[in-house]
């Protein structure tokens, strides 16, 4: 009872300890930099510079002329950056070009109606957004026909073969349906995601051929017209009127290459490391969105031209780690210049991306996110970017700012120009979708985080503009991304140990967080899954003290002296150790508290047969994991025969993280826990051992 009662007290002083994080201190907010350093980057940087950057690039989309197209041309965005860089005297500036294949350009698109009117309906030149990427070259005279939302079901019985069909459906998804599928001409759609909040956006749609009921088929055209012009023409259409249209298309295919703009901040010591910065300049050579993403490449910009200033004047001293930075196209510029570099990549610290980080967070009702690295790449940058987001975010909220005595406000960060507002933010578990999962891919293995505003209600749409950022949120952005790179490209043993401390600190709440997941579980337990609510609980977290300690063992890589920084993070790790033990002891007294109040008994814990299988099972990767750096190591995943595959069959979805959490510690069991902690569906233990299979099968890990 001694020994349980000491448990318990245990168990309730950390997570006590763990919770208080969430009590925020208004008048104590702390940054790993000094305060004068901070002071100079805040001071320097220019939310209005970044703001006028996108405003140049992306404050309107723009019809790309041929003469940006071919192997000795530049875009205009990457020529405009290009000039900046120069402009500003960055060092290492570099354009660096990779083949791509051809790609679609609109010359014209016009949709007039000529009967029983004439009036125009919609013009590529009046919004690119019009003409569905993809439409191919037509001159058609055809009257339209309404179908709904465009299904199957409402499609059938219609006769649509050489009509126009307008519908309130996605334009590529009816124009598969009626024009691939049934012979019709052409698609006029007036589909939008969020109508209702802004009727004049339009996604940004595409169409392509396929297979049609005869054979092949290709493309036709689609125009896209807003909800509210939309409406006028399905309620005529619903009236009974007869009407037809002339459209006009005239679409080329060009020859283009991937463009990508790099430049560097050299530190003091070539050999110990760098961090690097990334941001896409494009997603296709058609859309060009003003906060997707071009705020995240000018935050770039004014990223690099701060540091750079600071660093050259003599304001902050100049760190031992290179800062490096890299814009271009969305995984497809990113994957190759990270692919060339392999050399380097062994030698990058972390990764910070920045997507959609120029919104006016409560024009746009969303949130500046911080979203972290997987259990499957650990690193500190997570804390250390959370460190940031903190500082700016809660020495800037009205709470604060509203109270009678000003000195209690940690540091206002307003620009001159933009909203004077609360920094609405968020950390977040992790999501990809962006150039980071280029980093954090299994043959690089560098960590990346990324940030972004989310939700964003112009998402890939045409309202995707300079009107919809502003200056305040970027120069808080590009305060975070210069604060945090430069703390760890500055960091010595203190540091490293500064933030080894943080990191623990955060890592208790972290597994308070699981100690609440654990005690819901079992509070929704019945007498029959009382046993697997209790071993989930029990998984979360161990999963997460392994994460933790790995989190701080990643620290030592910013260590001279190894064995000091090595004894600091070994006694966190063990404060790690102590919460998770804590909180297990708190599991099971809950455990034996909710089967009292079920009329069973409490469940004791044995492992199953599998279970004692995969926890003596201990994966490494092999060589030709990284051999071919980005994506290199799936040629080999897909020369694993058939009848091995067959043997060992795979379902779950989780295959990526799966992959990540093989580093020669982490046991199969180990790798189940993680995964299940991670994600809203559980992988089956045995999936976990077949994809092994597969994987050692494919000479890429030895068990």
């Amino acid at each position: 009872m001694r020994k349980w009662r000491a448990f318990l007290f245990l168990a309730a002083t950390l997570f006590a300890a763990s919770l208080a994080l969430a009590q925020m201190t208004p008048w104590l907010q702390w940054t790993f930099l000094p305060r004068n350093i901070m002071d100079e980057i805040i001071g320097e940087s220019s939310g209005e510079n970044a703001w006028k950057a996108i405003m140049e690039t992306g404050g309107y989309d723009k019809d790309r002329p041929a003469s940006e197209y071919g192997p000795d041309s530049m875009f205009y965005e990457t020529a405009f950056f290009l000039a900046k860089l120069k402009e500003y005297n960055l060092p290492g500036v570099e354009l660096v070009r990779f083949p791509s294949g051809p790609t679609w350009d609109a010359v014209k698109g016009e949709l007039w109606e000529v009967e029983p009117q004439r009036q125009k309906l919609a013009s590529y030149r009046d919004m690119a957004a019009m003409l569905a990427t993809g439409s191919t070259t037509a001159d058609v005279t055809a009257e339209l026909v309404w179908v709904g939302l465009g299904r199957k079901e409402d499609l059938a019985g219609k006769d649509v073969a050489g009509k126009i069909v307008v519908t309130e459906g996605p334009a590529g998804t009816v124009h598969r349906l009626a024009c691939v599928d049934m012979g019709a001409a052409g698609v006029i759609s007036m589909y939008s995601n969020r109508p209702y909040f802004d009727p004049l956006q339009l996604p940004w749609g595409n169409v392509g051929g396929g297979r049609g009921q005869e054979g092949a088929v290709p493309a036709k055209f689609a125009f896209q017209i807003p909800p509210r012009e939309g409406d006028y023409l399905k309620r005529r259409l619903l009236a009974g009127q007869k009407i037809k249209v002339r459209a006009q298309v005239v679409t080329e295919t060009r020859p283009a290459d991937l463009q990508d703009l790099t430049w560097h901040i050299p530190g003091t010591d070539p050999d110990a490391g760098e961090i690097i910065f990334s941001a896409h300049l494009f997603e296709g050579f058609v859309k060009q969105g003003g906060n997707d993403d071009i705020s995240g490449c000018a935050a770039l910009l004014e990223i690099g031209r701060t540091l750079n200033t600071l660093i050259n004047e003599g304001r902050i001293p100049r760190p031992k780690r290179t800062i490096r930075f890299l814009m271009g196209p969305e995984f497809s510029g990113t994957g190759p210049w990270v692919k060339a570099h392999k050399e380097l990549m062994e030698k990058t610290l972390c990764n910070i991306n920045l997507d959609m980080v120029g919104e006016w967070l409560s024009k746009n009702q969303s949130f500046m996110c911080l979203m972290r690295t997987t259990y499957g790449n650990p690193h500190y940058i997570n804390d250390v970017m959370e460190n940031y987001y903190r500082f700016v975010g809660e020495g800037n909220r009205e709470r604060v700012q509203n109270r009678s005595n000003f000195d209690l406000v940690p540091r206002r960060i307003v620009a001159p120009t933009g909203a004077d507002e609360p920094f609405y933010y968020s950390i977040e578990t992790h999501y990809g979708a962006s150039d980071h999962e280029v980093f954090n891919d299994w043959g690089v293995r560098v960590p990346g985080i990324m940030m972004i505003a989310w939700p964003d209600r112009w998402y890939h749409t045409s309202g995707d503009h300079v009107d919809k950022s502003d200056p305040t949120q970027l120069k808080r952005v590009v305060i975070i991304g210069a604060a945090a790179a430069y703390t760890i490209a500055a960091a010595d043993d203190a540091m490293a140990m500064k933030i080894a401390g943080e990191t623990t600190s955060n890592g208790t709440s972290r597994l308070g967080h699981q100690l609440a997941r654990g005690l819901e579980e079992l509070n929704g337990a019945t007498r029959e899954t009382l046993g697997e609510a209790y071993k989930t609980a029990c998984a979360y977290i161990d999963a997460a003290v392994i994460n933790e300690k790995a989190t701080l063992e990643t620290v030592t890589e910013l260590a001279v002296d190894k064995k000091a920084v090595g004894e600091y993070v070994a006694v966190m790790q063990k404060t790690i150790d102590a919460v998770g033990k804590a909180h297990l002891a708190t599991l099971d007294m809950h455990m034996k508290a909710v089967a009292r109040s079920l009329g069973t008994a409490p469940v004791n814990l044995q492992p199953t047969e599998l279970e004692k299988q995969a926890a003596k099972i201990v994966p490494r990767e092999t060589a030709r994991v990284r051999m071919n750096g980005y994506q290199g190591y799936r040629e080999f995943i897909n020369q694993v025969p058939s009848e091995v595959r067959q043997k060992y069959p795979v379902k779950t979805r989780y295959t990526g993280e799966l992959q990540l959490l093989i580093n020669g510690r982490n046991s199969a069991l180990d790798i189940k826990k993680m995964l299940d902690a991670q994600h809203p569906t559980k992988t089956d233990l045995q999936d976990v051992l077949n994809y092994l299979e597969i994987l050692k099968a494919a000479g890429l890990v030895e068990m």
